[in-house]
């Protein structure tokens, strides 16, 4: 993707200044809109790589924003608010967020959040073949080795492996993961859940404790990141 222009929808001036001095700083053209209609006119008529949106816009809820996007806009959003209740962040990701920090937050960690969402959008899902860090998925053969070597999984543990996989750097919360793998009826089953990531740790891992690969969101879901070689 040629374009790396990034559309921030908030009406805070200091988090626009901090966002434009940080964003540019590290290449991408910054695009600053203060309303969710002046965000949703500025999404239409550019391709951004990627949007940046509050919750607390002064002339819509964000989360109305955020659906409205979603109806067409099909590059990552990240939230960046103030609210901070997992209610809130649950709801954000459930509606198609691919990930939320709260304010105030380090730029650091925006940077390689925006740098996670965006490595899972330059894959093509198409691709048969997948490699994050020592982990290489084989969708064509349906395996998954590590340190070329296979991986023994049952149809499940691949199924949310390669959920997890296809998703590098989202949070997927745990109604989003039962839903997908084991439909409507376990959605509130998130102790089934955790027996399976616990399963998958203890065989991608090279430490199931001290999980390098599926990350933990507290209350919320789980994180796949690629793990650095």
């Amino acid at each position: 993707m040629s374009n790396n222009e990034i559309l921030v929808i908030d009406d805070e001036l200091q988090i626009q200044k901090l966002l434009q001095i940080t964003l540019e700083s590290h290449g991408y053209s910054v695009k600053q809109t203060l309303t969710g209609k002046e965000g949703l006119v500025a999404a239409a008529a550019s391709s951004f790589q990627l949007i940046i949106l509050d919750l607390g816009l002064p002339d819509e809820d964000g989360r109305k924003v955020l659906k409205k996007l979603r109806e067409w806009y099909k590059n990552p959003i990240i939230i960046l608010s103030i609210q901070n209740n997992e209610d809130d962040i649950i709801s954000s990701l459930d509606n198609g967020a691919n990930d939320y920090l709260v304010k105030p937050f380090r730029t650091g960690e925006l940077l390689a959040r925006i740098r996670s969402v965006l490595r899972g959008v330059a894959r093509e899902e198409n691709n048969p073949v997948l490699k994050h860090g020592k982990l290489e998925f084989d969708f064509s053969a349906h395996t998954v080795k590590k340190n070329n070597e296979l991986i023994r999984l049952t149809a499940t543990q691949y199924a949310l492996l390669t959920l997890f996989a296809k998703n590098e750097g989202k949070v997927l919360t745990h109604q989003y993961i039962l839903r997908e793998i084991w439909g409507n009826d376990y959605i509130d089953q998130s102790q089934y859940l955790r027996v399976f990531i616990a399963q998958l740790r203890r065989k991608i891992e090279d430490d199931a404790n001290h999980p390098e690969y599926i990350i933990t969101e507290s209350g919320i879901g789980y994180r796949f990141v690629a793990k650095e070689v």
